[in-house]
């Protein structure tokens, strides 16, 4: 009989392994999808020039494309074993990263689990970030950097996590000059 730390390691260890035989199926996985040529990846779209000005947040929307036959896990995965979809931004100093907006998953089955719906994107999706300039930024255009992090599988298997490399200009101009309102006329002028 077992105590309940020796319970607990053991129970840790078999996590353990069945993670490793994870990682060995996934990169098996990995292999015959690059001896299939199917290609399971996501693209975004050309974003334009986002114009933002000084001490303002200025919303910007990233369009991805998920390829046919393919989903990729939501940013909110229902199990802890799966991998995210996660965008990370590198802005240039004082350009602030504001809230991400995420779009919610779609819940469906699939044939390698069918009693568990899992939070995926699948096609077409967006997500919308915020930046914001601060009064010390020079105008001028910038570039930002990010990546997007996700893992993509198809019906029956999942393959290795992949990072889209993210990048779109931003013209940051000066923020609108402070209204004044014209003083009251003094009462020493004569009409």
């Amino acid at each position: 009989m077992y105590s309940a730390g020796k319970a607990m390691m053991l129970a840790r260890f078999n996590l353990r392994m069945i993670a490793r035989m994870m990682g060995c199926v996934v990169l098996l996985a990995g292999g015959a999808w690059a001896q299939s040529g199917k290609s399971p990846s996501v693209s975004i779209a050309p974003v334009p020039l986002v114009t933002a000005k000084r001490t303002e947040q200025t919303m910007v929307r990233l369009d991805f494309r998920v390829a046919t036959g393919f989903h990729i896990n939501s940013n909110a995965p229902k199990s802890e074993f799966l991998i995210p979809t996660a965008l990370k931004m590198d802005l240039p100093t004082d350009i602030v990263l504001g809230k991400i907006e995420y779009p919610d998953g779609q819940d469906l089955s699939f044939p390698f689990s069918p009693d568990e719906k899992l939070s995926v994107y699948s096609g077409d999706f967006a997500i919308n970030l915020v930046v914001h300039p601060l009064k010390s930024v020079v105008p001028g255009k910038y570039v930002m950097h990010g990546v997007l992090r996700y893992q993509a599988c198809d019906n029956a298997q999942c393959f290795p996590p992949k990072t889209l490399p993210v990048s779109f200009d931003v013209k940051v101009v000066k923020e609108p000059a402070a209204h004044h309102a014209n003083p009251a006329q003094s009462p020493h002028v004569r009409n």
